[in-house]
């Protein structure tokens, strides 16, 4: 028998050319090694027979003493009275110490290790023990190793095994490692193990390999939840949302987990409609219950839509289930409420939480910075630093100026740019600078946002040339803007919106030649503007539409009331701004026409016809809202006694009647607008409002 094993090790050994290389030995040799290779545990059997009963009573309470153990220092004289008894190489019983080593919160994975290492040959169950306490420490490397000794100690991995080596390859990222590891799933016979199937599945996806993941899939001879749930998960991860959705539409039964995967998966694409479908396809289902996850996802929705009374329905329905609200869950209702223009309840619920942790703080400092709301930004910072314990991270201070940048507030900005460096040792980033140009260039200081960009540390990307380059159309530096947009779409090529900031630019120069030049441009290169097109919520049902569109089956009415809505502002001051469509429009009437049926006004006309007097009129639009519009607005919510809630790609615009007279830095050459001088508060930002996005098609 000693020589059968030792030609069956020679002929392992010999196949080996590398630890990651190797061919396995055949089926039946296989079932040989199981059999045979396994060494008999030196345990309490080996003991002299008059005193098995004896050192066996003590082992097994020593056994029950482990079960109670909770820290390490009971552990280590567990450990002792182990090694008194002359079993410290058991592998039971050493087992049992190396898995509250590795495993439990209060175990030393390094202590476990070095028990490990001294054992003469420690079993399947300690590998996989120690496998998997490397795995929840994030050690992969560390995991991959020891799995390469177990194979070179001959000592055979069982579906336990697989699933934990298969998640250190994805952890690591090591692809080829990842697919020898597939290999040897198979040579050892492990085709039918779910666990293993779906873990390589999950691998598979995170090397973004979608055909390797089907191919695993579609062998499965069962597929389950789990790794339909998974594929779904992966497709949509890449943009596949068709595919994805095909084999959402396989699955038999749906859980929880799936429903949220594919709402996920639409939500992520900015599907926003068809993740509300599904919803409430979801909610007809016989095992329909609503979970974090989901909620979280249908919040997201909800954010993306502008949807209020869908998110407040979805909040209610967290309550009323008693779902556990964790930090993800209070970040997403938080930033729900943020952006869909209910800064109160964001701030109410915001205020509740018995916990806050970091994304909840940065939800609603960002909240209030696109809302223009950039000195409550400050104080609830202040409030952040010195009366809570945490600690403000990178995000905190790209929603802290934009906070000022929203609100003008240029000493503010310079003072934690330098604070966030100083006081909390980060380094400010690209977003962090891109913050501040646009603060600067808003001011008017166009010199000192070109000098900092040329003192940034890293070469300044699309967005930061970006905002300099709007910043000279709104101050109407047009040598500096046409310098500055032409690095911009160098940089960024694909951007539509790059090559509509620098015809804006021509636009407010009256240079028409160049206009069109750079609409030539975009045609020869084959960029698309993106479609613009406007949301209004009425009674839980989202209205969308475009400019001149008449799909909606209301549309008679709507534009009617557009019309008379036009006719009574025009009684008020309303003139058309001809600037926010081409130059090419010759006649005055179809100028007129263009503007007139842009996607806000029929939704707002919309909201007219549908809401009782006094309601507050919630648009989200998925472009920057135009100027025309933008004055339309504040004589529509001045004329209609409305307050309308106009949210862009941006940030809010709010118009809404009061009876004071305040200052109007509009015209100072800083960004903030802040109330109206007659009885409308005007927009927060009426300066960061785009003269068009439309100079290019002319169309909104």
């Amino acid at each position: 028998m000693v020589g059968s094993r030792r030609s069956l090790v020679d002929f392992w050994s010999a196949k080996m050319c590398s630890p990651w290389h190797f061919s396995v030995p055949q089926s039946a040799q296989i079932h040989y090694l199981k059999g045979k290779l396994e060494m008999p545990n030196p345990g309490p059997n080996a003991l002299d027979s008059d005193e098995g009963s004896k050192e066996g009573f003590h082992l097994l309470k020593l056994h029950q003493d482990l079960e109670s153990c909770s820290s390490m220092k009971k552990l280590m004289q567990y450990h002792s009275r182990i090694i008194k008894l002359g079993i410290a190489g058991d592998n039971d019983a050493m087992g049992r110490v190396i898995k509250f080593c590795a495993i439990s919160t209060h175990g030393d994975l390094g202590y476990g290790l070095m028990i490990f290492r001294s054992l003469p040959q420690p079993d399947t169950f300690i590998y996989n023990t120690i496998l998997r306490g490397c795995l929840q420490s994030q050690l992969p490397n560390e995991c991959i190793s020891l799995y390469l000794q177990m194979l070179h100690s001959y000592v055979i991995p069982n579906k336990f095994t697989f699933p934990l080596v298969i998640r250190a390859c994805t952890f690591n990222n090591v692809v080829e490692q990842g697919k020898q590891v597939h290999a040897q799933i198979l040579k050892f016979g492990y085709l039918l193990d779910s666990f293993s199937q779906n873990n390589l599945i999950h691998m598979y996806v995170s090397f973004k390999s979608l055909e390797e993941a089907r191919r695993v899939f579609d062998k499965m001879p069962q597929q389950n939840v789990v790794s339909l749930t998974t594929l779904i998960s992966g497709y949509s991860q890449l943009g596949f949302i068709d595919d994805a959705r095909k084999v959402f539409d396989l699955m038999p039964e749906k859980n929880p987990a799936s429903w949220n995967a594919m709402i996920a998966a639409y939500v992520q694409s900015n599907s926003f409609h068809e993740a509300f479908l599904l919803f409430d396809q979801m909610q007809r289902s016989n095992n329909f219950k609503l979970d974090k996850f989901v909620a979280a996802s249908m919040l997201s929705a909800c954010t993306g839509l502008g949807a209020l009374k869908q998110g407040e329905w979805i909040h209610d329905k967290i309550k009323k289930s008693g779902i556990e609200v964790d930090p993800k869950l209070a970040t997403a209702i938080i930033d729900m409420y943020c952006k869909c223009g209910s800064l109160d309840k964001a701030l109410d619920t915001f205020n509740k939480l018995s916990t806050k942790g970091i994304s909840s703080w940065n939800s609603m400092i960002g909240g209030l910075a696109i809302h223009g709301k950039g000195a409550e930004a400050v104080e609830l910072f202040k409030r952040m630093e010195n009366k809570s314990n945490t600690r403000p991270d990178y995000i905190t201070f790209v929603n802290l100026l934009s906070a000022c940048a929203h609100s003008g507030l240029v000493k503010k900005g310079h003072y934690y740019l330098q604070h966030m460096a100083n006081a909390h040792n980060i380094s400010p980033g690209m977003e962090h600078y891109g913050c501040m140009v646009d603060l600067l260039g808003r001011a008017g200081l166009l010199n000192e946002a070109m000098k900092l960009i040329n003192e940034m540390p890293m070469d300044p990307d699309g967005r930061v040339m970006g905002a300099l380059a709007g910043a000279c159309r709104i101050h109407g530096n047009i040598k500096l803007g046409e310098k500055i947009g032409k690095k911009v779409i160098e940089l960024e090529p694909n951007d539509s919106g790059r090559y509509v900031l620098l015809a804006n630019i021509y636009a407010t120069a009256a240079k028409w030649e160049e206009v069109a030049n750079i609409r030539k441009l975009m045609n020869e290169k084959g960029v698309k503007k993106s479609c613009g097109f406007s949301v209004i919520e009425i009674g839980g049902v989202v209205n969308e539409f475009i400019a001149g569109g008449r799909s909606h089956p209301d549309s008679e009415e709507i534009y009617a009331k557009v019309n008379e809505m036009l006719a009574c502002i025009r009684s008020i001051g309303y003139a058309t701004e001809a600037k926010s469509v081409v130059h090419d429009i010759s006649e005055e009437e179809e100028i007129e026409k263009a503007l007139f049926y842009h996607s806000e006004k029929l939704a707002i006309a919309f909201g007219l016809l549908k809401t009782k007097a006094g309601e507050t009129l919630r648009i989200t639009k998925n472009l920057r809202v135009c100027k025309d519009c933008h004055e339309a607005s504040k004589l529509i919510s001045k004329f209609f006694c409305r307050e309308i809630i106009m949210r862009d790609r941006s940030r809010f615009h709010h118009f809404k009647q009061v009876a004071v007279t305040v200052r109007d830095l509009s015209n100072g050459g800083s960004s903030l607008c802040v109330q109206h001088r007659t009885m409308t508060k005007e927009c927060e930002h009426h300066n960061d409002v785009s003269s068009s996005d439309r100079v290019i098609s002319g169309t909104k």
